[in-house]
């Protein structure tokens, strides 16, 4: 590497530090209450729902023909749009709306919501709970809330919607595009010095600098992976609208035109779960949307699948049951950008190994943190000095001559 090279290197690494470094801060700090989200509302808001009743192990599942009946029972005239079987507990989401144009409108009107759901013991079909009627007053927020709220939209979005995730998703890039620098330009001077060795006795600023190689290179794989896959996860929405207008559009295009038959007709949705299962073995069925639903077929059940083991578990394949006859259209996998998405969310947020692996995510991002801090020191107490100086600070003697630097014996 030519002197040359070498200052366009660190050119390169100084200012995609510096132009990500702010919103990284943001992300990491708003990332760990984010990795403990699930413990945090149990602790300050816990679970008000009525204890599940004590019946003999291997007790099976009512059908959710009976549940789907029951639900219509509660609120005769309205729609359901979703079942849901929870994937913890013995429990059936059941979502419903007064029709589908209201929830259409409800698109145009942020503060209106027509959908309501309604949750059923999965084994005995009786109500658990239900979500407050659309009339009532909103419950008064709690500070977990707030917070949590808070935290989600600066670390997704910067409560800049698909502009803001976009924006953090080039962020991620240029985070990427620092770790790459860095690592070209501290690589071989940190050969020349034991690991985890920091130079003391010197100038402060060089305490500041290995500080910050150290950690660096610690969390240097850890950093661009979920960097990466940040980058990765902020494209979903347009990812998944490319899949709509392609793939989706060309499936459904046959069907397009039909209308959407009443509710009181459709094939049996217990039916429509055993054919899901068999169309797709080895996932299990996660949830069905009924006919009518924007986003899929106006005489079709959509049921989502998904991979039963930890690393495919965000595996999702779509499988079409007509409502009509309960025959099955077919399954469809995504297509292989989708299903890169997918496979990062796991590695970006740690969520495929249990508490252990979210407590590593939690240091690793602690330490970046620490990275990220420690830059920040370095340009603020050197940035006034030359390139130069800065390279001779990492042990560089430059050719005057532009050829090849070498390494003095010691910092400067």
């Amino acid at each position: 590497m030519t002197t040359r090279a070498l200052r366009r290197w660190f050119v390169v690494h100084k200012w995609t530090s510096l132009i990500c470094t702010l919103f990284l801060l943001i992300v990491c700090i708003t990332g760990l209450p984010l990795l403990f989200s699930e413990q945090i509302w149990n602790t300050f808001v816990g679970d008000d729902d009525p204890p599940y009743e004590v019946l003999p192990p291997g007790t099976p599942n009512a059908s959710l023909d009976l549940i789907v009946e029951k639900a219509r029972a509660l609120y005769p005239g309205q729609i359901i749009t979703n079942v849901n079987p929870d994937d913890d507990e013995p429990a059936v989401l059941v979502s419903m709306a007064p029709s589908w144009q209201a929830l259409e409108e409800d698109k145009n009107y942020p503060d209106r919501n027509s959908s309501h759901w309604i949750k059923f013991d999965a084994r005995t079909a009786k109500v658990l709970k239900q979500s407050r009627p659309t009339d009532a007053p909103k419950e008064p927020r709690t500070w977990t809330g707030i917070i949590m709220g808070v935290c989600n939209q600066l670390h997704v979005s910067l409560f800049a919607g698909l502009t803001g995730r976009l924006f953090l998703g080039g962020m991620g890039g240029v985070f990427v595009a620092s770790l790459v620098s860095g690592t070209v330009l501290y690589g071989r001077f940190m050969k020349r010095l034991p690991f985890g060795s920091i130079r003391r006795g010197r100038a402060t600023r060089l305490t500041w600098l290995d500080l910050h190689n150290l950690l660096g290179v610690a969390t240097l794989m850890w950093a661009t992976v979920v960097g990466f896959t940040g980058l990765v996860n902020e494209l979903q929405t347009p990812l998944f609208g490319l899949w709509r207008i392609t793939d989706v559009r060309q499936i459904l295009k046959p069907y397009a035109k039909l209308p959407t038959p009443s509710q009181d007709h459709l094939s049996s949705v217990q039916a429509a779960f055993d054919t899901a299962a068999k169309a797709a073995p080895g996932n299990e069925v996660t949830g069905l949307s009924f006919p009518g639903s924007s986003f899929g077929s106006p005489v079709h059940y959509v049921l989502w699948t998904r991979g039963s083991t930890p690393l495919r578990a965000r595996l999702f394949t779509p499988v079409l049951v007509d409502a009509r006859t309960g025959e099955l259209t077919g399954a469809y996998p995504m297509p292989w950008y989708l299903r890169f998405l997918e496979i990062s969310r796991p590695l970006h947020f740690g969520d495929y190994g249990g508490m252990p692996l979210r407590i590593l995510w939690a240091l690793l991002d602690v330490v970046v943190i620490g990275v990220l801090a420690s830059g920040l020191v370095l340009w603020a107490g050197k940035r006034k000095l030359s390139t130069e100086t800065h390279l001779r600070a990492l042990g560089y003697e430059l050719d005057a001559a532009e050829g090849m630097p070498v390494f003095t014996e010691g910092a400067r």
